[in-house]
């Protein structure tokens, strides 16, 4: 295994796979953030940003599962947040888009959180938002290890209320909703 690089800031990181830390950002890009939207991990196209047409196709790929959400507003907003409090990653955040986002340390996963080994790779756990009724939930997922919210073992799918604490590997991860009863993401033409 190659060793990593450090950046300026202490973060460590895979300097085959990224040009610049991950964790920083790129301080020198002037983006329009409107036109821009992170490609989520595991998606054609790699973890960097596309920029859409406004209007335009989302790029589903013929025969590709595409979410009722992203099919029914064109786009597949963030619903909330898992910002780390504890951990390897501590002080990341980690988008929550509609319908399930599952949690693990490979690339494949929609909240990726590679440093933690103790964390499985693939399916430590799933977070999902149910945009019918408004509701974020936390499932425990198909691996070995296992998954805490507030202290607590799930076991079973348990509602997620803001400032949450879930727990896997040695990673604590504080869940933020953006989604709630005062906003929730509708179609441009029924606002």
């Amino acid at each position: 295994m190659e060793p990593l690089t450090r950046c300026a800031n202490g973060h460590y990181y895979d300097s085959k796979k990224h040009t610049s830390c991950p964790f920083c950002g790129v301080q020198s890009l002037d983006i329009d953030i409107q036109k821009t939207m992170a490609k989520r991990p595991g998606t054609t196209g790699g973890n960097i940003g596309v920029t859409r047409p406004k209007g335009g196709s989302q790029g589903a790929e013929e025969g590709k599962t595409v979410g009722i959400f992203r099919k029914k507003l064109g786009i597949d907003p963030v619903v909330g947040w898992l910002v780390s409090v504890k951990g390897p990653e501590r002080g990341r955040d980690y988008r929550i888009t509609s319908e399930r986002n599952f949690i693990g340390r490979s690339e494949k996963m929609d909240i990726c959180i590679a440093e933690d080994e103790t964390i499985s790779r693939e399916n430590h756990a799933v977070v999902s938002y149910n945009p019918k009724n408004n509701s974020f939930r936390l499932f425990p997922g198909d691996s070995k290890g296992l998954v805490y919210l507030n202290d607590e073992e799930v076991i079973t799918p348990e509602p997620l209320k803001s400032f949450d604490v879930i727990e896997l590997g040695q990673t604590s991860l504080m869940f933020v909703p953006f989604c709630s009863e005062n906003f929730q993401w509708k179609k441009e033409e029924e606002e």
